[in-house]
């Protein structure tokens, strides 16, 4: 039941501690449950607690008791991950692929509809960020350590596959990773499918998903006066249920998704930092390495915890975006430039024209490309997107969802393809060009480093690469740890700090355990893991905000 829309409310008519009532007019959902009701509240040794007392409790034990098995028989660790990847890859790849391709419709249908009015917190809500901090908190949050990590080793990949062209085992199945039909000898339509593949990974479908539950949580939240939470957006179809063990449950998977989603991108990040630093400065490439990265940038993120969203992940999300655009504006300028300007078009056409082939989860000869490359990353970005999608939703209020929408999807992609031109477009132009092979000969994590290196100041350039992933690292440990306490705090945004830092040693230890227990293999397999359910959850999201949209007044 929800209330009249033309009523005025009040910070009494949430009940919310740390949500602002709605500004202006808004349809708040009439429930007699008031956010924290269910909360552990205490103070323990000198410690604040104010924490979901179920959601917490399973969450932290079942966490614990995975990081104590995957640490205690790490040689068994690896080829279950293995297994578990294959097969969700090899048999369920339609689901990820489908359940993408709905997000993205839905979310440019909306851009384009009167539903495009509605204003997150109220009819009369105004902006809490300017542009310039909230699309630096976007772009951060979203995909930072991603775009370091693959901005040149994809490009780069996909075009030296699609040039091989492809090849049948045995048994009659592509055995290449090359993207649909690959491109043999063809030097051109190599580049041009490549670039288009990767593009597909990095631009619409991503942050679609971020978009569907960034804007259902918004609206739930700051519109209904729920709390900010996954359990939320299931109001229309459980009701007054979702508060009993359907919500916790809920919840519980998103706290699952957030920590693995996390933990595999902060593995990435650990790594490619640790081959840099061994590349520039002879540091021991090794897991002592990466497992002092990872507590050294906890320790970190702990400091711009303490300091709150506007001091720390604000301040550093800017940080990271000044310095994220001197390195592309830098590659751009001393790189290929003509290429580059002239690809960044070229790329966007051809991905735009290969989209609906890329986007097919039926009949695929490409199974290598497919199950390795593309359901990983819907995984991967599901995994992510109650993380994104609930920060997002926090640094959002009183935009409308148009402005939404368009910031969300169509920005950070159209910044993607420049990225992706500029870094891989270069790469693969020093290949064609100048007959440079080490990109293509080094390892994952050092495939920037070598681009660099032929470029002017290649040690300041890396050094800075370095910087990055180590910033980028913070800032997602930071934004993960605001989103999950949220989350295990019964939708409180408010919750006393300590549990924020309890939730980043605990994204930190994750991520050691699986890098441990089976390497990059382990962390890719709690991201598929964990996308897959969530997968179900966005589709029922899908529902909610038609639903919860078509209940509440335009802005003017």
């Amino acid at each position: 039941m929800e209330k009249d829309p033309n009523h005025k409310p009040s910070s009494a008519d949430t009940g919310s501690e740390g949500i602002p009532a709605p500004d202006g007019p808004a349809n708040l959902i009439d429930t007699d449950y008031v956010i924290g009701q269910d909360n552990i509240v205490t103070k323990s040794f000198g410690v604040d607690v104010d924490l979901h007392g179920k959601v917490f409790t399973v969450s932290s034990l079942l966490i614990l008791v995975f990081v104590i098995l995957t640490l205690a028989f790490q040689g068994d660790a690896e080829p279950f991950f293995n297994g578990v990847r294959g097969w969700l890859t090899s048999n369920l790849s339609w689901v990820f692929l489908l359940g993408g391709n709905i997000f993205v419709l839905l979310s440019l249908v909306l851009i384009f509809t009167p539903l495009g009015k509605v204003r997150i917190g109220g009819a009369e809500a105004t902006p809490d960020y300017s542009y310039m901090g909230w699309f630096a908190m976007l772009f951060a949050a979203g995909m930072g350590i991603g775009l370091m990590f693959y901005g040149v080793s994809e490009p780069m990949t996909h075009f030296s596959t699609a040039l091989g062209g492809t090849s049948v085992g045995e048994n009659g199945i592509r055995t290449d990773w090359a993207p649909l039909g690959a491109a043999a000898g063809d030097e051109q339509a190599a580049v041009n499918l490549g670039m288009a593949a990767t593009i597909f990974h990095w631009g619409l479908h991503p942050w679609a998903a971020y978009a569907i539950v960034g804007l259902s949580l918004a609206i739930f939240a700051f519109n209904k006066g729920l709390p900010l939470t996954m359990r939320s957006v299931f109001y229309p179809i459980l009701g007054e249920r979702v508060w009993g063990w359907p919500g916790h449950l809920i919840d519980i998977l998103a706290v699952f998704a957030t920590l693995f989603g996390l933990a595999t991108s902060l593995g990435l990040g650990a790594s490619q930092a640790a081959a840099g630093l061994n590349e520039l400065f002879g540091t021991p490439n090794t897991d002592t390495t990466m497992v002092l990265l990872i507590a050294g940038i906890t320790a970190v993120a702990l400091c711009s915890i303490m300091l709150g969203v506007d001091k720390g992940v604000q301040r550093l999300s800017q940080v990271n975006m000044v310095l994220a655009f001197l390195l592309l504006a830098f590659v751009i300028l001393v790189g290929p430039t003509l290429a580059i300007a002239t690809g960044f078009f070229t790329n966007l056409g051809h991905y735009l024209a290969e989209l609906p082939a890329l986007s097919n989860p039926f009949g695929r000869e490409d199974a290598n490309f497919v199950q390795g490359w593309t359901a990983f990353y819907w995984a991967w970005w599901i995994s992510w997107s109650p993380f994104v999608g609930m920060f997002i939703a926090r640094v959002s209020r009183g935009r409308t969802v148009r402005e939404f929408l368009t910031a969300v999807l169509l920005v950070p992609t159209l910044v993607s393809v420049l990225w992706m031109t500029s870094f891989g477009g270069t790469a693969i132009e020093q290949y064609i060009t100048d007959g440079f092979q080490g990109v293509q000969d080094a390892a994952l994590e050092l495939k920037l480093f070598a681009m660099l290196g032929e470029l002017p100041l290649a040690s300041i350039t890396s050094f800075i690469g370095i910087v990055l992933v180590i910033v980028f690292f913070v800032t997602s440990s930071d934004s993960g740890s605001l989103v999950i306490d949220s989350i295990t705090a019964g939708g409180k945004v408010d919750a006393p700090k300590p549990q924020r830092v309890f939730w980043a040693i605990i994204e930190g230890a994750i991520a050691i355990a699986l890098l441990l227990g089976g390497g990059l293999t382990a962390l890719q397999a709690a991201a598929v893991s964990t996308g897959l359910p969530f997968t179900l959850v966005l589709l029922v999201a899908c529902y909610a905000i038609i639903k919860g949209l078509m209940s509440e007044p335009k802005a003017v």
